[in-house]
């Protein structure tokens, strides 16, 4: 006797799979329209590559970024994050611009910020975008659903997921590269609880032979293909550390002040990149090689109407200034002894420590002279050091 059952089951299953991907295929026309230069579907499946993450922390690469650790177990499975989780939509956003005066950029006395900073803070603007995104979702669905939207700051592996959602392939620099498009992009992610249809993109593009970008890094911070220490990533030591940048490392760091873009400078998949088409991210006017002496006293109400919705807030005054500093040590500039001896009164012990070693690195009777009168009134034991270390560097 035949079974209908499974006739009309399977029919309804194969109703429920068109439905998916034509909703699929509607969300990645919508999420381009709305600016996404890429858009994947893959899985909400545990991360392959958590073993290897795990490895990566017990070995100290993350340095003092505690939260990664304590993110651990988040990471391990997103049905942790959202137990309905079905699907990960994975965007990227190009925030490639303009290309700086080479000779602006090699100036000594102007500080290098990261692209991705030129501009309003990217988290804003994409999460608005991603918000906007699920409503629309819901709307072609029919239906609420349960979702969480993170942009570059959920506990998630988000380069596998985006690399399984056929955005891109892991580059030796550890970053995200798209064969078409280049690595200048920001990636987010929306947790959902549809099962859309996954994107079945065969696997393409490679770094192959290429290491420019291990030979090209200051601080030798690639420390094999795919593998970074963090602990020695300028754009770790610029943003992310909070306390005194190691002195084995400062002269390395050059004029760069926030972040560090080398490693995709140099990357020649990069040189398929086109400007980004969102006003958000084009530079703020002077966010792209602003002079460093106008930068290294500005006072805590300057800076925050100077970088007010911008990604370098992070870093807080403190940070900034500290990297500021250390910039103009590698100046060599003697222009730069005022403002740095200046410095040396400042409220922030982080920030007198890196003016002193600045100094100390410019040299000559001025700089003594402003170390010696900090030295005689200085209370902070590192800060002695820092002042004494900079004498005897003269």
């Amino acid at each position: 006797m035949y079974n209908f059952s499974n006739v009309i089951r399977a029919s309804g299953l194969f109703a429920n799979e068109m439905y998916n991907q034509r909703l699929s295929q509607k969300i990645k026309e919508v999420a381009q329209q709305m600016g996404f230069d890429l858009v994947g579907i893959t899985q909400a499946d545990p991360p392959k590559m958590i073993g290897r993450y795990q490895k990566w922390l017990d070995k100290g690469y993350a340095g003092k970024m505690d939260y990664l650790k304590r993110h651990l177990n988040l990471k391990r499975d997103p049905k942790t994050i959202l137990s309905e989780a079905k699907s990960v939509i994975c965007v990227g956003m190009n925030y490639y611009t303009i290309e700086p005066d080479p000779a602006r950029k090699v100036d000594p006395l102007r500080g290098q910020i990261s692209r991705y900073a030129w501009g309003d803070d990217y988290h804003d603007i994409i999460r608005a975008k991603l918000k906007k995104l699920v409503k629309i979702i819901e709307k072609i669905a029919r239906k609420e659903t349960r979702n969480r939207v993170f942009v570059d700051s959920g506990p998630i592996l988000e380069r596998e997921y985006a690399q399984n959602a056929g955005l891109g392939w892991l580059a030796k620099n550890t970053n995200l590269i798209n064969w078409e498009k280049g690595s200048w992009y920001f990636l987010a992610e929306i947790l959902i609880d549809i099962p859309l249809q996954p994107d079945q993109i065969e696997p393409r593009g490679s770094c192959g032979t290429c290491t420019l970008c291990i030979e090209a890094c200051p601080t030798d911070a690639i420390i094999e293909p795919n593998i970074l220490d963090s602990r020695l990533c300028i754009s770790y030591l610029t943003i992310e550390l909070k306390e005194s940048i190691p002195r084995e490392i400062r002269s390395k760091t050059g004029n760069l002040i926030f972040g560090c873009d080398i490693c995709q400078e140099v990357c020649p998949w990069n040189n398929k990149a086109t400007s980004s088409l969102e006003k958000g991210f084009q530079p703020r006017k002077g966010n792209l090689l602003p002079k460093l002496t106008s930068l290294m006293n500005m006072t805590q109400e300057e800076f925050n109407q100077r970088f007010k919705g911008s990604p370098v807030k992070r870093s807080k005054r403190r940070g900034f200034l500290r990297n500021v500093a250390v910039a103009l040590g590698n100046s060599k500039d003697k222009s730069a002894v005022i403002v740095l001896g200046k410095a040396l009164n400042d409220s922030e012990p982080l920030v007198r420590g890196h003016a002193a070693w600045g100094l100390g690195q410019i040299g000559g009777n001025d700089a003594v002279q402003a170390l010696k009168e900090r030295l005689e009134v200085e209370e902070n034991p590192e800060i002695i050091n820092e002042l004494k270390f900079a004498i005897d560097s003269i």
